[in-house]
């Protein structure tokens, strides 16, 4: 599964990248993100979850930082540590200015693994695509 959104933000792209290059600030505006724990230098441990109706999924995963070119681009990809092998998360921001007072803000999420439920594409995809909103009104309230 892939999803991306865009999303224009309030902000040059220096203080838009300090909020999307920190997972712990997910939970205040990306809505599938319940809890962010730091686990070490450049890693997190993320608990995500979506629901429809009765229907829900939850994940507990490790999120490590392996790009971070501030800025304009950071990447996380899924790094657990107990030596088994997991499904892909992958979540990557590009950041461009649109001009001295705006950046546009393109979020591509993926998830290689096969015990996502269908219904459940729609959801997080109309989510990714929400949390842009979220995230511009959260840094308009900053400045």
């Amino acid at each position: 599964m892939d999803v991306s959104a865009t999303a224009a933000l309030p902000c040059p792209p220096d203080v838009a990248f300090a909020e999307v290059a920190d997972l712990s600030t997910y939970p205040a505006w990306l809505s599938i993100v319940h809890e962010v724990v730091t686990d070490g230098d450049d890693a997190w441990l993320v608990s995500l979850g979506a629901r429809m109706g009765p229907v829900g999924r939850t994940k507990r995963v490790r999120m490590a930082r392996v790009v971070c070119e501030a800025p304009t681009h950071v990447r996380f990809e899924r790094a657990e540590r107990d030596g088994r092998s997991h499904s892909p998360w992958v979540l990557d921001a590009a950041l461009a200015a649109s001009d001295d007072a705006t950046t546009t803000l393109t979020m591509s999420l993926h998830y290689g693994g096969s015990r996502w439920l269908p219904l459940l594409d729609m959801v997080l995809a109309q989510e990714i695509h929400r949390a842009g909103s979220r995230l511009a009104a959260r840094l308009s309230r900053r400045s």
